[in-house]
């Protein structure tokens, strides 16, 4: 393969196809049933909380899911992650002490996904980081239901170091594979998509930002509008139109990952003409209102 960057968007597709392959899913299921912890294969760039609703997900980690304030300390973790596993393993510690740890998978030059893991602390619970845990909580201004959270703190899973390294070297040799596999897959969907596709969407990677027309990437792969629209829509399954929004608000998103960043800033930054027409975009295609979505980042 190039070593073009793969596109947040590229990520996400590839991750689809690698999450229906045999070979991921019976891994799946094998390090669920032997390490009794979460697994799950991520796409760049989605912020998301990459281990929520996993059948061995920590009760722990449930509890805070709920929480708009502890939501948007994990997905600022998740950011983190991600920065620092872009060329190796990485393993971090979130506010209440429970490890969370990528693993890269890479095609030569590229980044295209992570495995993760965790959810898990490397030494047995104890009342002072306990105490510890809630006085962040409780910092945010967070309703918190301390006896609850008590409770299920103490239930969170106990490894060793030295398991624990092996675990995660068990997902540094299964990404391997999952290169390998993504490498077949990336050569057959660049002699699937034509040439002028693969030239378009690197145009509208490289100009989502300015006001972008659909003639003028036409022109720029020389086709015709009319062609191209045609020719797009088959090989991405989106019209032109639905992929630059989903291209700008997946940018919006990033931009808010910044506190300071205000919603009409990113709107524009993204390549949005009008609040107006931002809104009813990210809220057809995030399912809710931007402003929701920032608040539910960033609430406390």
């Amino acid at each position: 393969m190039s070593s073009g960057k793969i596109s947040a968007e590229q990520s996400r597709a590839l991750v689809a196809q690698l999450k229906r392959a045999q070979v991921y899913r019976d891994y799946e299921q094998a390090f669920r049933e032997t390490t009794g912890l979460p697994i799950n294969l991520r796409a760049i760039g989605a912020f998301d909380l990459p281990l929520h609703n996993d059948p061995k997900e920590s009760p722990f980690c449930v509890l805070m899911a709920k929480s708009n304030h502890s939501c948007a300390a994990c997905l600022q973790l998740q950011q983190r992650v991600e920065e620092e596993a872009q060329l190796e393993p990485k393993t971090l510690k979130c506010f209440a002490g429970l490890c969370d740890s990528a693993v890269p998978v890479r095609v030569g030059d590229n980044l295209v996904a992570f495995l993760q893991t965790g959810q898990i602390l490397l030494h047995e619970p104890r009342k002072t980081d306990f105490a510890r845990a809630t006085r962040e909580l409780l910092k945010w201004g967070g309703e918190v239901d301390l006896k609850q959270l008590e409770e299920v703190y103490f239930q969170n899973r106990v490894v060793t170091r030295k398991q624990y390294e092996s675990i995660v070297r068990l997902l540094t040799i299964f990404a391997q594979h999952l290169s390998s596999l993504s490498n077949r897959l990336m050569v057959e969907k660049a002699s699937a998509e034509p040439p002028a596709v693969a030239k378009a969407r690197a145009f509208i990677a490289e100009r989502h930002t300015e006001e972008l027309v659909l003639s003028e990437v036409a022109r720029a792969v020389n086709m015709s509008a009319f062609y191209f629209c045609k020719t797009f829509k088959k090989a991405t399954g989106m019209t032109f139109t639905d992929y630059l929004a989903r291209i700008r608000v997946e940018k919006v998103k990033n931009l808010l990952l910044n506190p300071h960043k205000r919603v009409s800033e990113a709107a524009y930054e993204a390549g949005f003409q009008s609040l107006s027409q931002f809104n009813r975009v990210f809220r057809r295609i995030a399912g809710e209102a931007p402003s929701a979505y920032r608040e539910r980042l960033h609430a406390g």
